[in-house]
């Protein structure tokens, strides 16, 4: 299904597509190069989040959680490679600060996560010589759907967000970032302040960072998942 809006003197083409189907990204890159000729930008930002201690998930709940987070980018990459070496365009993969971090109940997550940030290192060299820029986002919290979404990628609007607003940035702001980075062709972004301090600290006090996990992060869920 697709349907284009135009707003501002510009358009935009949107349309239904399954990150999880290389048939729907090409149909996509398809009807986009059609329509404009030229991608210039593609941001590979598909994603959700399944949670739990890893001996209460099975083999599928990592199965799903990769399919999408990271079976998903490369699909996007790999339909969208033509045409952005053709153009000498960018490509943002979308990670998180987890993509430096490890914490409990949270391993198919962290899993995807550390992947794409390797995905990106690997990429970034390799489509160099092409004059393809790569940058990885890692955003921390912000106002989204992630947390709404269960382990089975089902999205509950009545869900409650248990970060408090204090802690989450705004989207707008958020995106703002976000663009500004892939436009600069910045490495990497860590967006959020909270955010960088993790990737600072895990980065150069490790063991500060595991020291606060065990305290904070086991001990806290240990009476609910043992």
């Amino acid at each position: 299904l697709a349907l284009e809006v135009r707003a501002r003197g510009r358009r935009a083409l949107t349309m239904r597509c399954d990150v999880t189907s290389g048939e729907d990204l090409n149909k996509a890159v398809e009807a986009t190069l059609e329509e404009y000729g030229r991608i210039d930008w593609v941001v590979a930002n598909a994603g959700f989040g399944v949670a739990g201690a890893v001996h209460k998930l099975s083999t599928d709940d990592y199965r799903r959680q990769f399919e999408t987070n990271i079976f998903g980018v490369l699909r996007t990459v790999q339909a969208t490679r033509e045409a952005l070496i053709a153009s000498h365009g960018s490509l943002a993969v979308m990670g998180s600060v987890m993509s430096y971090l490890a914490l409990p109940v949270s391993s198919p997550y962290s899993m995807s996560k550390h992947a794409v940030r390797a995905l990106a290192g690997s990429l970034r060299a390799e489509m160099a010589k092409h004059g393809v820029g790569v940058t990885l986002l890692a955003p921390g919290f912000v106002d989204s759907e992630i947390r709404r979404v269960d382990n089975q990628g089902q999205h509950h609007e009545a869900a409650r967000d248990k970060i408090p607003n204090w802690l989450s940035m705004d989207t707008d702001k958020a995106a703002s970032k976000l663009v500004k980075a892939v436009i600069k062709r910045k490495r990497e972004a860590v967006i959020t302040g909270h955010g960088k301090i993790v990737v600072f600290l895990e980065r150069h006090f490790p063991w500060l960072i595991s020291f606060l996990v065990r305290v904070f992060g086991v001990e806290k869920r240990r009476h609910r998942e043992v």
